[in-house]
């Protein structure tokens, strides 16, 4: 029981983290979509003939960023909810608390593949944010993330038995 309870308790964790993150871009919209700006026009980075990956449509910037907040919103929700699930499931057979896990795994994926995907692979990479100087670089929040993410993915997958 004590291992179903820390499932529990590490969900509703991500979904809280995962629920601030989305709320502070969404409140204070300006402080990362700055960032959000310079990675995909590419101006921080320095002159490389990878510079015709930038975009720098203020309409297209506006767009990845509501991706990114929609997306850590997904994240919380699912997590938040994959949470109560699990809590209700928590006294009830193995078999039973594994299928409960479902909606939280999505939810602590969703948020994995954002940060793995989207930051590193896609902000890292392809519009080399890892070549801009701070605050434009991203990439060890994004690692933070990614760790913790991660983390708790395969703990809360792991098998409950009987």
């Amino acid at each position: 029981m004590t291992a179903r309870i820390v499932k529990i308790a590490v969900v509703f964790s991500l979904g809280v983290i995962m629920l601030l993150v989305a709320l502070g871009n969404i409140f204070d919209y300006g402080a990362n979509f700055d960032v959000v700006q310079h990675v995909l026009s590419m101006d921080t980075v320095p002159e490389t003939p990878l510079k015709w990956r930038a975009i720098t449509s203020p309409w297209l910037h506006h767009l990845f960023y509501l991706v990114i907040i929609a997306t850590e919103s997904i994240t919380a929700t699912l997590s938040l909810y994959g949470g109560v699930q699990l809590w209700r499931a928590r006294a009830t057979g193995a078999g039973a608390f594994n299928a409960a896990k479902a909606v939280a795994v999505t939810g602590l994926a969703t948020g994995f593949l954002l940060y793995a995907l989207g930051f590193m692979g896609v902000g890292g990479e392809w519009f080399l944010m890892w070549r801009s100087g701070p605050p434009y670089n991203l990439e060890d929040a994004a690692f933070r993330f990614i760790g913790l993410l991660g983390l708790s993915l395969i703990f809360v997958s792991l098998p409950d038995v009987d």
